[in-house]
């Protein structure tokens, strides 16, 4: 899909199967901006959790060669943390995912659920 320059950064929609490679190749740093409930529910195996509620972008350190991939239920809360990550200077690449766990799940991809460590 086309990236989405915003303010010198680049937003990038991903579909589930794409970040699925990522994870895949080790290069998908994802953070779900659900809330707890919903993460407990069903989430990617690794995934970070930062609620949009009280959505933090300090938190959001991306680690050497991995992609930030944000993500939700829809994929609209994840638009808005994004919106949040460039208002306080973020710079570099976002990447959303299209669809979130409603096309994640719909793609039968691998989940986890239950509480989390």
């Amino acid at each position: 899909m086309q990236p989405i320059d915003q303010n010198g950064v680049e937003v990038l929609m991903l579909d589930p199967r794409e970040v699925q490679e990522k994870i895949d190749n080790g290069s998908a740093y994802i953070v779900d901006v659900r809330e707890p409930n919903e993460h407990e529910e069903a989430r990617i195996a690794g995934s970070t959790l930062n609620p949009l509620s009280t959505f933090n972008p300090a938190q959001i350190q991306t680690p050497a060669g991995k992609d930030l991939i944000l993500h939700c239920r829809s994929a609209r809360r994840c638009g808005v943390a994004a919106e949040h990550l460039i208002a306080t200077g973020f710079k570099g690449q976002i990447h959303r995912m299209a669809g979130g766990m409603i096309a994640w799940a719909a793609d039968g991809l691998p989940m986890e659920t239950g509480p989390t460590d």
